[in-house]
C-alpha cells in the first residue's frame, strides 16, 4: 500500500486533520471516533515520529470503543508547520507543553485523559503538571519523569558501547529503518510505507530537530528547567495514572530505569510486558489497547488483564487501580 497524497499511511478508522493555532501555527493531527470522553495521545521523539507512526494501532480502537481520540503532530514532527517561531526549538520541552495546551484549547479539549511513550511520556507528565484542572488520567509508555527520577544518557556510547543508535538518521530510508530497530521489537510492523512515511517526515523537520536534539543533550536555559522540574511535584498529584514499561526495551532496561520510576511514584501503577520493546503500543497493541480502555473506560484494570500485562510484583497492586477482587 503506498502513501496517500499527505505522505501518510491511510489507517482505517483514522482521520487526518488540520487546526491554525492562534498563534499561526498549523498544527496537524490524526482523530478517531465521534463521541465519548477525549484522549490525548503523544508521539515519541526520535526523528520522523508521528502521530500516525505512534499510535496507528491504539486510535482506532479507542475510538471504536467510545472515545473521541486526538493525536497531535508536535512541532518538528509530522505535517505541523510554521511553528518555529512560536514554540521554538531552543524551548525544548517547554515548547511542547505550551503547543499542547494551545492545541487543546482551539479544539475545545476540557478535560481528557493523556499517554505518551518516550518522548511523549515526558510530555504528557510536564503537561499534566502545568494543567493538572484538565487531565482525568494518565497513562504512560517507556518515557522520562523529569528530574524526579533522572534519566539515562541515551547518546550512543556514553554508557554502553552496544546501545542503539538512535540518531543515526543520514536521510536514508536504510538508516530510518536501523534506527527503528532500537523502538520496535516486532520487526513485522516496520512496513516499507512506515519507512517511507517516517523517512519523508525526518527529511521535513531535519533542521529543527538537530537543533531541538543539540539543546536536549546540552542542557537547557535555567528558567526552563525550573519550569519544568518534577521532583516532589508530579509525585504529589492525586489524578490516576498507569505505567507501562516493556520488559524488552533495549534502549535503557526495565530494571535500569522502569524499577527506580516505580519507587518513586507508589500511587500509580506499573506494568512490566514480556516480549515488548520501547514502543509498547506497538509491540503488543492488542494487549496494550485492552489495559488502556479498561483503564480510560473503568477507571480500573481488570484483574486477567493486570496479569496478561505484566502487573509488577515488586510491591503489592494498587485496590484504587487494578480490580483484585
Amino acid at each position: 500500500m503506498a502513501l496517500n497524497d499527505e505522505e501518510l499511511i491511510t489507517v482505517p478508522g483514522m482521520l487526518s486533520r488540520y487546526v491554525r493555532l492562534p498563534n499561526g501555527t498549523k498544527a496537524h493531527y490524526m482523530t478517531s471516533g465521534e463521541t465519548g470522553p477525549a484522549v490525548l495521545l503523544l508521539h515519541g521523539g526520535i526523528i520522523g515520529s508521528s502521530a500516525t507512526a505512534g499510535w496507528r494501532f491504539m486510535a482506532p480502537f479507542l475510538g471504536a470503543h467510545g472515545f473521541r481520540v486526538y493525536c497531535p503532530d508536535l512541532p518538528g514532527f509530522g505535517h505541523t508547520s510554521g511553528h518555529e517561531s512560536a514554540y521554538p526549538a531552543e524551548h525544548g520541552n517547554a515548547a511542547h507543553v505550551d503547543f499542547l495546551h494551545d492545541f487543546v484549547n482551539a479544539l475545545c479539549l476540557d478535560t481528557f485523559h493523556i499517554s505518551g511513550n518516550s518522548m511523549g511520556c515526558l510530555n504528557a507528565v510536564n503537561y499534566t503538571l502545568a494543567h493538572p484542572e484538565r487531565v482525568s488520567s494518565y497513562a504512560l509508555i517507556a518515557g522520562g519523569l523529569g528530574d524526579l527520577v533522572p534519566s539515562p544518557d541515551l547518546r550512543p556510547g556514553q554508557e554502553k558501547s552496544d546501545r542503539p543508535d538512535i540518531m543515526a538518521f543520514d536521510g536514508t530510508p536504510e538508516s530510518m529503518r536501523k534506527m527503528m530497530s532500537a523502538i520496535i521489537r516486532d520487526s513485522s510492523t516496520v512496513t516499507e510505507d512506515l519507512v517511507a512515511m517516517r523517512t519523508a517526515a525526518a527529511l521535513r523537520h531535519q533542521d529543527y530537530y538537530r537543533r531541538r536534539t543539540q539543546l536536549s543533550f546540552g542542557g537547557e536555559d535555567k528558567d526552563i528547567q525550573a519550569r519544568l522540574s518534577t521532583k516532589g511535584r508530579f509525585d504529589r498529584l492525586s489524578i490516576p495514572g498507569i505505567y507501562l514499561y516493556g520488559k524488552e526495551d533495549v534502549l535503557v532496561p526495565h530494571e535500569v530505569f522502569g524499577y527506580p520510576q516505580e519507587d518513586a511514584l507508589p500511587g500509580v501503577q506499573f506494568f512490566y510486558p514480556e516480549d515488548t520493546g520501547h514502543q509498547g503500543q506497538t509491540d503488543q497493541p492488542e494487549l496494550v489497547n485492552q489495559l488502556f480502555l479498561e483503564f480510560f473506560r473503568d477507571g480500573k484494570v481488570s484483574w486477567e488483564t493486570a496479569q496478561r500485562s505484566g502487573i509488577s510484583d515488586r510491591r503489592p497492586p494498587l485496590p484504587e487501580l487494578v480490580d483484585v477482587s
